[in-house]
């Protein structure tokens, strides 16, 4: 059975490193909240109740994806669809198509700039070989309008990012419940590593200002990693509950199995 994404793809080594995967979880975080369809994310309560809960579970699936075999990679982006659709029936309405390669988009930029600002620049066949992995979610998924080559794909991010994003009500909710379910000192650690990674128009719309405080916590960060505490750093800065979460972050081979299906549905959007 061919797996959906090389063993010895750069994509696999992105989406096992928990402190990559940590800051793709922030910069989602900032433009999710900005998304003129954040307003789907808050129809069933979950994400303003659960927020964090919310993304990790986002992680989870987009990681169930890349570690599978063909054939379960596209049993769970269907299973995505299906969960998707059930919610649109109750809805009553659809969720636009823009609004999912929003998503896609974000994996792509955020696992491209996660990666270079804590491990290493990538080549230009690498951010190719990453955008080919989520194209072939987008295109699974029956996404139309999709781009057919990375350089194609900067110029459509650049378009989503002008015409997707508005700082509105839902924008300053979402951020006062990162707060809540952070704690005020967590909180002001993740306003700085989102300062680091979201593009020049995320930043101007949360009128984030200078990076110079997060960039002096990351290479705090870099120097503890190298000394081998950067696990007790981990603990100390992360919220408790979702420590198992964090912990399962890193893996090399197989990642444990996700909730069973119905289970994630429930948890979603139930």
């Amino acid at each position: 059975m061919n797996d959906f994404v090389d063993k010895n793809s750069i994509v696999r080594k992105i989406w096992s490193n928990s402190d990559v995967i940590l800051f793709i979880f922030a910069g989602s975080a900032a433009e999710f909240a900005l998304n003129k369809a954040v307003d789907w994310l808050y129809f069933t309560g979950k994400i303003p109740s659960d927020p964090l809960g919310r993304l990790f579970s986002t992680v989870g699936y987009a990681r169930k994806i890349v570690f599978a075999d063909t054939e379960n990679a596209f049993k769970a982006i269907d299973k995505i669809n299906s969960i998707h659709k059930g919610v649109e029936q109750s809805r009553g309405a659809r969720i636009p198509d823009w609004a999912y390669r929003d998503v896609l988009y974000m994996l792509i930029d955020y696992s491209v700039t996660s990666y270079e600002l804590l491990e290493r620049k990538l080549s230009y066949a690498e951010k190719e070989e990453i955008f080919d992995v989520f194209q072939r979610m987008g295109l699974r998924m029956g996404l139309k309008e999709l781009p057919d080559t990375y350089a194609d794909w900067r110029h459509s991010r650049e378009a989503h990012l002008q015409a997707d994003l508005v700082h509105g009500h839902y924008t300053a909710d979402l951020y006062l419940q990162y707060k809540k379910h952070l704690g005020a000192v967590r909180y002001l650690i993740l306003l700085e590593c989102q300062k680091l990674i979201v593009p020049d128009r995320v930043s101007s719309l949360l009128k984030f200002g200078s990076s110079m405080k997060g960039k002096i916590l990351l290479n705090l960060y870099l120097l503890s990693r190298k000394l081998k505490v950067d696990g007790l750093v981990k603990h100390i800065l992360l919220p408790a509950e979702y420590s198992e979460q964090i912990n399962d972050l890193n893996y090399i081979d197989t990642p444990k199995p996700m909730p069973k299906e119905p289970e994630y549905a429930e948890k979603q959007y139930h």
